[in-house]
């Protein structure tokens, strides 16, 4: 498929070189790679363009960014993005037994959470969140989980090992999507609590 810059006066090392296949459309602010199925913001679901909106609204020069393949590990998305696995933000939601609520837990790549470490700082159960509770709380699937723009007020930790990385990445609303940001960004937008998960 063979598409022209729709600004032919862009400079193409401002584009990220994750951004940078042999076409690229830009869009206000966004930057989409040009693949089958992926040619323009129409073809972005829901909850992609959530991500895009609240990052706007909040302020945040961020650009939600589509990969060439699934990013539904960390290990996937660290791949893709050219970046090392402890900075991707992996999304890992729990059940709360007592109240039904979510709990967002937002860990490095590399770590795995200690829910018993966990359960006791907060004093709570963590049950199993299925992937029907999943999508019903944040109104994503899992493996692509934004830690923003979910369907209900869901409860976040973030993990500490993040706050020492200049740029993290996380997913952003569907499991080919991320988008980078600060940790001092993802605090304030999330408006978490920084906790040791590991």
């Amino acid at each position: 498929m063979a598409l022209e810059l729709v600004d032919n006066n862009l400079n193409i090392d401002s584009i990220p070189w994750f951004a940078r296949p042999k076409h690229v459309m830009l869009t206000g602010s966004y930057i989409t790679p040009l693949k089958d199925g992926w040619e323009n913001m129409d073809d972005w679901n829901e909850g992609m363009h959530r991500v895009q909106n609240y990052l706007n609204d909040k302020g945040l020069n961020r650009q939600v960014v589509l990969l060439p393949d699934s990013a539904r590990t960390a290990a996937a998305a660290a791949e893709a993005i050219g970046c090392s696995v402890a900075q991707i933000a992996k999304s890992i939601i729990f059940r709360l037994p007592e109240t039904g609520e979510a709990l967002l837990v937002i860990t490095s790549g590399i770590n795995r959470v200690n829910e018993k470490t966990v359960a006791q700082t907060l004093g709570v159960t963590l049950g199993k969140a299925d992937a029907e509770f999943v999508r019903e709380k944040t109104g994503y699937a899992i493996g692509g989980v934004a830690p923003v723009a979910h369907k209900e007020q869901v409860r976040t930790l973030i993990d500490r090992d993040l706050l020492q990385y200049e740029e993290i990445w996380a997913a952003a609303g569907h499991p080919k999507s991320v988008f980078p940001l600060s940790p001092d960004e993802l605090l304030a937008i999330t408006e978490s609590r920084v906790l040791e998960v590991k």
